[in-house]
């Protein structure tokens, strides 16, 4: 089969320290039909996400670590790359922070679900083969 550049299926980053629940979730978005990149910190987040360009940035805001969730979604801001925040504290930070003036589309509570995650990205970036049905 001749798979093209319009075959390519949307791409979501990963960013979690925890290997397990990133698994769990990468699992959930392969399912359906999403192309998955994980990075375990910022870092490494910043590479990958050079390196594959994600349709879509999924980061874990670490408190202790410096917030590096926010750091990812401010970097990625300019060039439209929605980025959602993975936090066990959402609901302190919906209440006190402006995420969308920081670049940040939405906060997914951990533990996260699967079921709500895909179809936030299925409505925001679409699943499958970019531009499909687009001539």
């Amino acid at each position: 089969m001749n798979i093209g550049l319009f075959d390519r299926r949307r791409t979501i980053l990963l960013i979690d320290s925890d290997a397990q629940a990133r698994a769990a979730l990468r699992v959930a978005l392969e399912a359906a039909d999403f192309s998955v990149g994980e990075a375990a910190n910022d870092r490494e987040g910043e590479r990958t996400a050079l390196r594959i360009k994600p349709d879509a940035v999924i980061a874990e805001l670490n408190l202790e670590s410096g917030d590096a969730g926010i750091t990812i979604a401010e970097r990625l801001h300019a060039s439209d790359t929605p980025c959602y925040i993975l936090s066990s504290a959402a609901d302190a930070l919906m209440g006190s922070v402006g995420l969308h003036e920081m670049g940040i589309e939405g906060v997914f509570l951990k533990p996260v679900d699967p079921a709500i995650v895909i179809q936030t990205l299925k409505t925001r970036v679409g699943a499958g083969p970019r531009d499909a049905g687009h001539a």
